[in-house]
C-alpha cells in the first residue's frame, strides 16, 4: 500500500466538489438554452433569452465553457429569437 499524502486526499475532495458543481451548472446551462429554443411566444422568449445570455456569459467568464462555445450558443438562441414573429 502506497502512502497517501494529505494533499492528495484534499485534492480528491476538491475534485469531487468541483465536478458536481460543473455538472450542475452545465445542466442548468443546457436547460436554459433549451427553454429559449422551445418557446414560440416572442415576449416570453425575450425574458428567457436575457436570462440565458447572462448565464452563458458567466459560465464563459468562470471557464465552465470556452468563449467561442459561449458565442456560438448565444448566436444560436439569438437566431431563434429573431425568427419569432
Amino acid at each position: 500500500i502506497m502512502d497517501r499524502h494529505p494533499q492528495q486526499i484534499k485534492r480528491e475532495r476538491q475534485d469531487i466538489k468541483r465536478r458536481s458543481r460543473n455538472v450542475s451548472n452545465m445542466s442548468r446551462l443546457r436547460t436554459q438554452i433549451k427553454t429559449v429554443l422551445e418557446l414560440t411566444d416572442k415576449e416570453k422568449a425575450q425574458v428567457e433569452y436575457s436570462k440565458a445570455v447572462s448565464f452563458i456569459d458567466k459560465a464563459a467568464g468562470k471557464g465552465l465553457i470556452h468563449k467561442n462555445t459561449a458565442a456560438r450558443r448565444k448566436s444560436q438562441i439569438t437566431r431563434h429569437l429573431n425568427s419569432l414573429k
